[in-house]
Formats: C-alpha cells, sequence, structure tokens
C-alpha cells in the first residue's frame, strides 16, 4: 500500500511549474467545493432520527476513510476543511437561492475550476495526475494541505 508520502511525492510530480501551483491553490479548493455542493442539492431523510444527510456527506465519510488510512492528521486536516466546505454551502442555502440556481453556480464554478486545472497542465507539459488513477483526485486537496503542514510545523 503506497503511504501518504508516496501519493503527495507522485502528485507532485505533474506540478513543477510555479503557475501550474498557483492555478491549483485556486482551482482545487473550488473544484472541492462546487464538488460537494452539487451532492448536497439532493437530500435524504434519517431514517433514525431527524436529521438530513446529502450525497455530499457520503462522500466526505468515504473519503476521510482513505485518508485516515493514509495519515491521522492529513485526516483531521480533511475533516476540518470539509466542514468548512459544508459550511459555505449551508450559507448558499439559506441565502433564498432555489436549487436550480445553486445548480448553475456550482457548475459554473466547477466547470471554470477544471479548466483552469487543464490550462495549468498545459502550462506544465504534463498530464493531470487523475489520468493514471483516480485517487489522485483525493491526494490534490491533501497535497495543498500538506504545504500548510509544513509550513506550521505539523507532521503527517
Amino acid at each position: 500500500m503506497k503511504t501518504i508520502y508516496d501519493w503527495l511525492d507522485a502528485y507532485g510530480e505533474s506540478h513543477q511549474n510555479k503557475t501550474n501551483k498557483k492555478i491549483h491553490w485556486v482551482c482545487v479548493p473550488l473544484i472541492m467545493l462546487s464538488l460537494l455542493g452539487i451532492l448536497s442539492l439532493q437530500k435524504f431523510s434519517s431514517p433514525i432520527g431527524n436529521f438530513c444527510f446529502s450525497i455530499a456527506h457520503i462522500l466526505i465519510f468515504l473519503a476521510i476513510i482513505f485518508y485516515i488510512r493514509l495519515s491521522m492528521s492529513i485526516a483531521i486536516g480533511m475533516i476540518f476543511i470539509s466542514i468548512l466546505n459544508l459550511y459555505i454551502i449551508y450559507q448558499f442555502e439559506v441565502s433564498s437561492l432555489s436549487k436550480t440556481n445553486l445548480l448553475f453556480i456550482y457548475l459554473g464554478i466547477f466547470i471554470a475550476s477544471w479548466i483552469g486545472q487543464f490550462i495549468g497542465h498545459q502550462i506544465e507539459g504534463k498530464k493531470p495526475s487523475f489520468l493514471d488513477d483516480l485517487k489522485f483526485l483525493l491526494i490534490g486537496p491533501a497535497w495543498l494541505l500538506s504545504f500548510i503542514y509544513k509550513k506550521i510545523g505539523i507532521k503527517y
């Protein structure tokens, strides 16, 4: 099984160009937010208790299991990032926008961010990592988090 360091090093191989890195610092968080936003639009009522959940919650749960297997500190960071994203999504939901309008906003952000990602990889001259392994879609946010951790001295 690959370690967190193996995943981050492999991801970093196609993210060496300064401009591509800057694009990723903007686009990866926006992709995560917009994807969770899209997936949050379909809500389900819990058969036990009085709460709702969405497909976004299921994706976050599964992603956290993936992160825990690699690094507990990365998993904790991704939990906080996921909570922040869910809070932003909640703020959008209470802003009185319709589900249709929210869907168009999230889709617009998602599409524009992926265009940015592909421009970054065109500049880099290397294909996106996820084309080799879809798990790299989960590594992108962790890769950014690893830079924050290094800066503030958190080991992962």
